[in-house]
């Protein structure tokens, strides 16, 4: 489970993208909170600590605790804006949540046991068909990865999420098909070396059928 993070952070009563700017001038971004039957509320969070959490990789699927003015709200970021040219933080939108929460959620997948797969040593290609899964989760059971082992795999073999172990409590969104999340793939050059050994055999074969016309041609004239 994706360990807790407090942050610190403050009231925003001025609105408007003019005093958006400031807040950013002065290193500070604003976001919302929202949902909880709650009415949504506007704080100011320091960027550089922020900015850290979303560089994590971990950031949509991590739920953090807000110190507003000495009191608690556990929340979990829902969305993240920046800046299209500039790619800096403008705004975060988190969730409301409790304990009893269950919330659906994207959990990275890490790949592992490469060298056990027969396919990958022959020169196979690991396609990543699904990089994220979506997984409805306890708010606090979110688990910060999944792993997925493709020891024993060779070309043309797969991970379908049936294959999976996930934690306790933990569901896939999906639930209506046992969808691939990796497969093994030839390469490349083993698909180049593949087409060069078929065209080589299409090639003995049209000669031999070429040669066994000539012998009948000649079998013929003889007679």
């Amino acid at each position: 489970m994706a360990e807790m993070v407090e942050f610190k952070a403050e009231p925003k009563s001025a609105t408007g993208s003019s005093a958006a700017r400031r807040l950013r001038k002065d290193d500070h971004i604003p976001a919302i909170i929202y949902g909880g039957n709650k009415a949504p509320e506007m704080v100011t969070l320091n960027r550089k600590l922020l900015w850290k959490q979303v560089e994590s990789g971990y950031f949509l699927s991590t739920v953090y605790m807000l110190d507003i003015g000495g009191r608690k709200e556990r929340v979990i970021p829902r969305e993240v804006q920046l800046d299209p040219v500039r790619d800096f933080l403008l705004h975060v939108d988190f969730l409301r949540v409790s304990k009893s929460s269950r919330i659906d959620v994207e959990v990275p997948v890490h790949f592992i046991d490469e060298d056990k797969s027969p396919g990958l040593k022959r020169g196979g290609a690991l396609n990543v068909v699904r990089h994220e899964i979506e997984l409805n989760c306890p708010a606090d059971g979110i688990p910060e990865a999944i792993e997925v082992s493709v020891a024993g795999l060779d070309i043309g073999d797969g991970v379908h999420i049936s294959a999976v172990t996930l934690p306790a409590n933990v569901t896939p969104t999906i639930a209506d098909r046992d969808f691939t999340i990796v497969t093994i793939t030839s390469s490349a050059g083993m698909q180049a070396e593949r087409e060069e050994a078929e065209e080589a055999e299409r090639a003995e074969a049209d000669e031999a059928e070429e040669r066994e016309g000539e012998g009948e041609r000649e079998e013929g004239s003889e007679d």
